[in-house]
């Protein structure tokens, strides 16, 4: 039968596992596959596995279980082997992996943290700043400007405000580094500027916390920081 996944842990970790549930309907039963100095926590996998709430609340929920008590490896929602042979098989092949990235998780959480920029304000700012987007911006209201006016003020405007977010963003990310173990990025989408994971040591937790609400308030309120932790450390896995 297909073996749902959760996470990964030493042998010593002690797998409080009592009154959790795993995915699916009826919920799954927890189980642990054990090999040499590994653990990973399993149960059946539904056949019509969706991420369904129930489910992710579930998944979650195991990793935070687990985290509360020691390192883990989380694997992400839906991560699926074709039978318990399987994962032990894949643990015996990367043990030395495995044991590797567990010592390097040890006693660390992951915050994710996204910003992004009231565009309106940002672009005031850019025609107060800039001589030339404001000549030309006077320009077009005015009724003066030359035909492509108006396609080379967005493209002027395009360009600062790619600047302006890339140095912000490499603003954010110079402040919090010397809190973080180490670091991932990614690219933003929407109107986020910044999209980023810091793998944060429980004993600088409380440093990293107040210098990203002393940058965050720094930044004014036409930044919007949203910071999410702490987190198993998917980012790191």
């Amino acid at each position: 039968m297909a073996v749902y996944i959760y996470s990964i842990t030493g042998k010593q970790h002690r797998l409080r596992l009592d009154g959790l549930n795993g995915v699916g309907e009826p919920p799954a039963d927890l189980r642990t596959v054990t090999a040499g100095p590994l653990c990973a926590v399993v149960s059946d996998a539904p056949e019509d596995l969706r991420p369904k709430r129930r489910d992710v609340i579930a998944h979650q929920e195991v990793q935070e279980r687990l985290m509360a008590d020691g390192t883990v490896l989380p694997m992400r929602f839906g991560l699926i082997a074709e039978n318990d042979e399987a994962v032990l098989g894949a643990l015996e092949q990367n043990a030395a992996d495995y044991t590797a990235r567990l010592q390097e998780l040890e006693g660390c959480s992951e915050y994710h943290l996204k910003a992004s920029q009231d565009e309106d304000a940002l672009l005031r700012q850019i025609l107060r700043e800039s001589d030339v987007a404001r000549a030309l911006n006077d320009e077009i209201r005015g009724g003066t400007a030359a035909p492509d006016a108006s396609l080379r003020l967005g493209e002027l405007v395009t360009h600062e405000v790619q600047a302006r977010q890339e140095a912000l963003a490499a603003g954010v990310v110079e402040a919090l580094r010397p809190f973080a173990r180490t670091l991932e990025s990614t690219q933003p989408t929407g109107s986020d500027f910044l999209n980023v994971s810091f793998l944060v040591t429980d004993d600088r937790e409380e440093a990293f916390l107040a210098t990203e609400l002393s940058v965050a308030h720094q930044m004014g309120d036409d930044v919007d920081f949203r910071l999410n932790g702490p987190l198993p450390p998917y980012s790191f896995v």
